[in-house]
């Protein structure tokens, strides 16, 4: 598909004790299970990190925050400066069960939108959503405001929020499991038991 995808990989982890993205499930790091995932779906990829030599084993284009420290808003703006595409899928590091089928669904809904945000439950889902490349002007206008949350952004945007009465049926009975992030050890330990059923 012509869009990019962009990993944000800037959380401090402090919560998990460690480096959240190099955590291996099923022998592979973290991170390269989701970069291994998106490949199957974009053109191109993009991680965004501060520490950009921690990801160079992944031999794919690694971009810092303009702004460092503002948070996921700082990373999405980094990314989609960095992106080549006009439509970019935006995961973030700690979310090991990412489908490409449903990320394609949201791609292909982002059709005369600036963003395409699942909420699931209830609860926005800004770190597994679409964004359009020709937002970064208001995304770094918020910043410079010191307005650095994700739905302070979005309620400036013309966004389509997608809900379980969109997605396509077969793909609701995981959707637990695609929005699965980890920010605790013991989060961490669930999913390496989710993991154990993978067909390879």
């Amino acid at each position: 598909m012509k869009a990019g995808g962009i990993i944000l990989s800037g959380g401090k982890s402090s919560r998990m004790g460690a480096n959240k993205s190099l955590l291996k499930i099923n022998q592979k790091p973290n991170i390269e299970r989701i970069k291994d995932e998106l490949a199957k779906l974009v053109s191109d990829i993009v991680i965004v990190s501060n520490d950009p030599e921690t990801y160079q084993f992944l031999k794919i284009k690694t971009v810092s925050d303009v702004y460092p420290g503002q948070g996921p808003l700082a990373g999405i703006h980094a990314g989609l400066l960095a992106s080549p595409f006009a439509v970019n899928l935006v995961v973030a590091c700690d979310m090991p069960f990412i489908s490409t089928e449903l990320g394609g669904f949201l791609l292909e809904s982002s059709e005369n939108y600036d963003a395409v945000l699942p909420v699931i439950n209830g609860k926005h889902q800004p770190l597994f959503a679409v964004y359009k490349k020709s937002i970064c002007a208001e995304v770094e206008a918020s910043i410079r405001h010191e307005e650095l949350t994700v739905r302070g952004l979005l309620s400036k945007l013309n966004v389509r929020y997608i809900t379980e009465a969109d997605i396509p049926e077969h793909l609701l009975h995981q959707l637990d499991k695609y929005f699965y992030n980890m920010n605790r050890p013991e989060e961490y330990e669930a999913a390496i038991r989710m993991a154990g059923t993978e067909h390879y």
